[in-house]
């Protein structure tokens, strides 16, 4: 498996549960010459995401992390979803961008958080090659070899893809300015998981007085759509967290209300494992 992955196997008895954190990941590779100031860049993570999940393997499941920065190339993509405006020269397979690509934050960030450029340059085309070979294409098969071992013991699985927000929509946002909730779920309208999934984690969050919102403004990208095929019994949702409820968005650091948060995710953790432990015991 790659360095630039994590995988963190069940501690105990295993359960059909894969959480993954793709934008986590703060250590930054030496061709990553990116212009605007580091702390700058790092805006782009999901900084401490994977310390909130952490107990994830001691309830049986599957937790998988992305050690490489999203915004070097985002596993939370699709290929082809390039942005040939960032390119020095033409790229050698399909491309199909998409609404991320039309905000500058497709496959690899054009630019970094409030709409500044990321780089002074262009990128070559085998550099973004690199980027996925060496980090893209290890977490993809890191997340589908957890979520198809789980499938294939337990003949279901759900997955748990791990995010955390801004509190308030960027320049880059489809909301921007505009607040958010606490969490939101997303199941891509319904396609992704089984609709009892996404009530039963939504619910749970509300009877701990939380504001959740469902797909609204996130419904889900690339992971979970690859992953989500709820007929097969393979259901993905997509988790997002309020960043002010655990830390400083301008300066990343903790603040108070870190170790409360992180107590209710392990808490949504052992509700989850009971979910699908229930589920699994009625097939």
């Amino acid at each position: 498996m790659s360095d630039w992955v994590r995988i963190h196997a069940p501690a105990a008895h295993a359960v059909p549960l894969v959480f993954d954190s793709p934008h986590s990941g703060t250590t930054y590779p030496d061709d990553f010459d990116h212009c605007v100031p580091r702390a700058v860049a790092r805006q782009a993570e999901d900084t401490y995401v994977e310390e909130l999940y952490a107990a994830a393997p001691s309830l049986g499941a599957v937790l998988v992390e992305a050690l490489f920065p999203r915004a070097y190339v985002d596993p939370n993509r699709q290929l082809c979803d390039i942005d040939t405006e960032l390119l020095a020269d033409e790229w050698p397979g399909p491309i199909a961008p998409t609404r991320k690509t039309q905000q500058r934050i497709g496959l690899v960030w054009r630019v970094a958080r409030g709409g500044v450029p990321m780089y002074s340059r262009k990128l070559a085309a085998a550099e973004v090659a690199q980027r996925i070979a060496t980090c893209y294409q290890p977490y993809h098969a890191a997340v589908a070899s957890a979520v198809d071992a789980a499938h294939g013991r337990f003949g279901a699985v759900w997955h748990v893809n791990c995010h955390s927000m801004p509190a308030i929509g960027d320049v880059n946002a489809d909301d921007a300015g505009r607040p958010r909730a606490d969490f939101v779920v997303g199941d891509r309208d319904g396609s992704t998981c089984e609709a009892d999934f996404t009530a039963f984690v939504a619910e749970h969050l509300r009877s701990r007085r939380y504001k959740v919102a469902v797909n609204d403004p996130y419904k889900g990208v690339e992971l979970v759509r690859k992953f989500g095929r709820p007929a097969e019994g393979r259901h993905s949702l997509q988790i997002e967290i309020n960043r002010r409820l655990y830390m400083n968005e301008e300066t990343l650091e903790k603040h108070a209300g870190f170790i409360s948060l992180k107590s209710e995710v392990t808490l949504l953790c052992k509700v989850l494992a009971g979910y699908v432990s229930a589920r699994i015991g009625r097939r």
